[in-house]
């Protein structure tokens, strides 16, 4: 049974490292800002929780008891990744790009990141509001 945890985990450590070896190499041969954004916020986070699961499964097996330090900070990676990788779009959006130059959304709103007045299905209630105010 030990020989067969040996190779899972063994396996779990080499899938994190190709995630890890492939968001790098991502990282450095995409062109675009936008592009190079999906290397690192999927794959090295992939990569990297592979690896802190396989350090949490194999203490808890040879020191009988689990830490839990591993798990916690593969939770805080998987939520702050793709929050920290929507800011960093948005910020390139406001950089580099027009809202002219955007696609159509397909709907009455328009593209989050460059309308103002807020979705326009609650611009009614924001201006009841602000009258009940004055």
């Amino acid at each position: 049974m030990i020989a067969f945890f040996d190779i899972a985990l063994s396996l779990l450590l080499v899938i994190g490292a190709i995630f890890g070896v492939i968001g790098r190499f991502g990282l450095i041969k995409l062109t675009d800002t936008m592009q190079r954004l999906h290397a690192p916020t999927k794959a090295t986070t992939i990569g990297v929780g592979a690896a802190l699961i396989t350090s949490m499964a194999y203490f808890a097996v040879a020191a009988g008891k689990p830490s839990w330090h591993e798990l916690l900070i593969t939770l805080f990676l998987l939520l702050t990744a793709p929050i920290t990788g929507n800011m960093l779009a948005k910020a390139h959006m406001h950089r580099r790009m027009r809202k002219e130059d955007l696609p159509k959304t397909g709907v009455q709103d328009d593209w989050a990141t460059f309308d103002l007045d807020g979705p326009s299905h609650l611009l009614p209630d924001i201006a009841e509001a602000e009258r009940k105010d004055s």
